[in-house]
């Protein structure tokens, strides 16, 4: 079995996780599949049959944190605006600009009115938010209001 993509941790009153990542960016992506996975049914709706469309993201951000908890805030918008089930997020791209970082993304999805959402995310809070180097690459903390 392969390393994990991510974990939950046990938290009082919201939902807590860590994604791994052997890149800042698939770092990036793990953490949306795991708040993805709290909101849908990530894996049924991959597997339906019917038309993956897409949802471009670009976020700009003076650090890591940032750029993370504005992506996955941007995620959570997008998905909420456009009553899209969300099975996946890409990063197309991260470059350095002159007032930091500035990420493309897409987030897939499929129009499936029958798949509610299993947690109403609300949004990520970002006084916990932490994104971390490790051994193998990086690793970020999120906080996710429920």
């Amino acid at each position: 079995m392969g390393k994990a993509k991510f974990r939950y941790l046990p938290h009082t009153a919201d939902v807590a996780f860590v994604a791994y990542g052997k890149s800042f960016r698939e770092t990036i992506e793990n953490s949306a599949l795991a708040m993805l996975g709290l909101m849908f049914e990530t894996k049924k709706i991959k597997a339906e049959k019917g038309k993956t469309k897409t949802l471009r993201i670009t976020e700009r951000a003076s650090g890591k944190e940032d750029l993370l908890w504005f992506t996955l805030q941007a995620i959570v918008s997008k998905v909420d605006e456009k009553g899209a089930s969300a099975f996946r997020f890409k990063v197309n791209s991260i470059s350095e600009s002159g007032s930091g970082l500035v990420l493309h993304g897409c987030i897939f999805y499929k129009r499936m009115r029958e798949y509610s959402s299993l947690l109403d995310v609300k949004g990520v809070t970002p006084h916990e938010l932490a994104v971390s180097r490790t051994r193998n690459g990086y690793s970020a903390r999120v906080l996710v209001d429920v």
